[in-house]
């Protein structure tokens, strides 16, 4: 994992985005890329009807101003943790550099992170302030690379302990070999398995002893269901001390999940751990 994508949104969560992907970074030597998200200011203006001059000046200075604080707060960040911004490390290394020129909505982001190994994000806001679900998902589905989803809390470690929450679903199969270097670093690897939240395909012991023909020792365990499926992954995943879980995204459709609930939408909402996903 030597190139990470970090969508800077201005939020609270922001160092917990920022900690996370240096964690990642230092345990790679990866190259850290910053980019601004920005608004859709065309779309918003149509929207509300004001098209005067003076209007779209306002929203280009406030956008202006937008990218200059996350370009020094991501500098500031950074540097305070000795690694260099705009100058190349040492083999081995990681260093960073920020995107100032890219162009505003969320499509772009989702096309750029189709170069990077894995893209760095906040976990999304209930409301409308960020993070947005809307950059997640326009990442899930648009790039085709893995998402890592940094709790509220920085946290301390990454990938020392890892539980899979595996479904036998083709995405969670995706998600698991995106996550390959990661495993193969962990102290502990726990394929975890609900009772009622698995689909046609492998066990969770065959991807055990899968893991272990390729080198990455993992324990199989499986529980019942208790009070949801996405609530029982996160309450095993707590009681095993995880500082990492990896969880294919969406394996219901995106739109059952919003109308019924699903183990995705909960612990997109409810994780206080970093998740590793992809689509």
């Amino acid at each position: 994992m030597k190139n990470l994508l970090i969508p800077i949104e201005e939020s609270e969560f922001l160092p917990s985005v920022l900690q996370s992907a240096v964690l990642v970074a230092c345990r790679f030597g990866s190259y850290l890329e910053g980019l601004h998200v920005r608004p859709d200011f065309a779309g918003s203006i149509a929207a509300s009807g004001m098209g005067a001059p003076y209007v779209i000046e306002e929203f280009r200075r406030e956008d202006w101003e937008a990218i200059q604080r996350a370009h020094k707060t991501f500098q500031i960040y950074l540097r305070e943790r000795h690694i260099p911004v705009d100058t190349e490390a040492d083999a081995g290394s990681p260093w960073a550099a920020f995107r100032a020129e890219a162009p505003p909505g969320d499509e772009f982001i989702g096309q750029h992170a189709r170069l990077f190994d894995l893209t760095v994000v906040g976990q999304p806001s209930r409301g409308a302030t960020p993070p947005r679900m809307a950059v997640l998902e326009t990442l899930l589905f648009d790039s085709d690379r893995p998402v890592l989803l940094a709790p509220p809390s920085p946290p301390s470690r990454i990938g020392e302990t890892i539980v899979i929450a595996w479904n036998a679903s083709t995405e969670t199969a995706r998600t698991v070999a995106f996550a390959r270097p990661l495993l193969e670093q962990a102290n502990r690897v726990v394929v975890l398995t609900v009772e009622g939240g698995m689909v046609a395909g492998p066990l969770g012991d065959e991807l055990a002893r899968s893991l272990g023909r390729a080198g990455i020792s993992a324990q199989a365990v499986h529980v019942q269901q208790h009070r949801g499926i996405g609530e029982t992954i996160l309450e095993q995943s707590r009681k095993i001390g995880a500082d990492l879980l990896v969880k294919g995204a969406y394996t219901q459709s995106r739109l059952r999940q919003m109308i019924l609930g699903g183990a995705t939408r909960h612990i997109l909402s409810m994780a206080d751990v970093p998740v590793f996903m992809a689509h």
